[in-house]
């Protein structure tokens, strides 16, 4: 681990002007938390303190984009808006975090709203706690910037007994259009039991694309693995034949071979 650089003075551009009031707040020692009081004090006990409740957000026109009824394709555009609106909020979320001076943000949530005044739009949301190291080393990933992840605090707790570090929530994301079947195609099938190889390959080429976008962010951080990987499905507004696959996880990298099992004991106790 590196000793921690020299934190920036000023609010970045792209933060509202009601965010510097309420970090200002938060960097004299008040702190907010979305943790629990059992998540709280596991992270206190490997060795980070919550700085703050930190958040980010984009407001994004999702355009159009033709499809072909009977074919099942990439649609590049929507693809690239879900994508980037999510990068926009994250980056704002990351960057509140950097004027705390934090080390990384745990129990990051990303969502997505729409609202009646836009049926084209969306609010892409990131928010989490940020936590900065008590030992005074910094634990922000080659990029610079503080680690995130959508981990349970008690998740964040056994990762680091097991030597792994946080570097960041990488997400690989597909909108896919399926090619809807032909008459001849539904007919051939009435009352038979058969694979529908269309829509399997379809389905199984968006989940790939989207797997792999994850991976390659991954890789971008030098990072050894992903854990807690999920893959959602969401048809968002765009109907039943267009669905956007979205896979997320926390990229790691190992630090130290030694290994300090969990006490199952602790665990129960803090659950229960």
């Amino acid at each position: 681990m590196t000793e921690q650089s020299e934190e920036p003075t000023h609010l970045p551009a792209d933060l509202p002007e009601g965010a510097s009031r309420r970090l200002r707040e938060l960097e004299h020692g008040l702190f907010t938390s979305d943790l629990s009081v059992n998540e709280f004090l596991l992270i206190k006990e490997v060795g980070f303190h919550p700085l703050g409740f930190v958040m980010g957000s984009s407001i994004y026109h999702i355009g159009l984009q033709t499809r072909k009824w009977g074919a099942s394709q990439e649609l590049d555009k929507l693809t690239a808006a879900m994508y980037n609106a999510r990068e926009l909020a994250m980056n704002r979320m990351e960057e509140e975090a950097m004027e705390l001076g934090a080390d990384g943000v745990v129990g990051v949530r990303l969502d997505v709203n729409y609202y009646e005044w836009g049926n084209d739009a969306a609010e892409f949301i990131a928010v989490g706690t940020a936590v900065k190291a008590e030992d005074g080393a910094s634990y922000r990933n080659k990029l610079g910037k503080p680690f995130t992840s959508d981990l349970s605090g008690q998740d964040f707790w056994t990762l680091m007994q097991t030597g792994h570090v946080p570097q960041g929530l990488v997400m690989g994301t597909c909108v896919y259009h399926i090619a809807h079947r032909g008459l001849g195609q539904a007919l051939s099938s009435i009352g038979q039991n058969q694979e529908l190889p269309n829509f399997t390959q379809a389905l199984y080429e968006a989940r790939e694309l989207a797997m792999t976008r994850m991976q390659d962010e991954a890789e971008q951080l030098s990072a050894t693995g992903i854990v807690g990987v999920r893959l959602e499905e969401k048809t968002h507004q765009w109907g039943s034949h267009t669905i956007e696959f979205l896979s997320l996880g926390t990229a790691v990298v190992k630090t130290s071979d030694e290994v300090t099992l969990p006490r199952p004991t602790t665990i129960i106790s803090l659950d229960g």
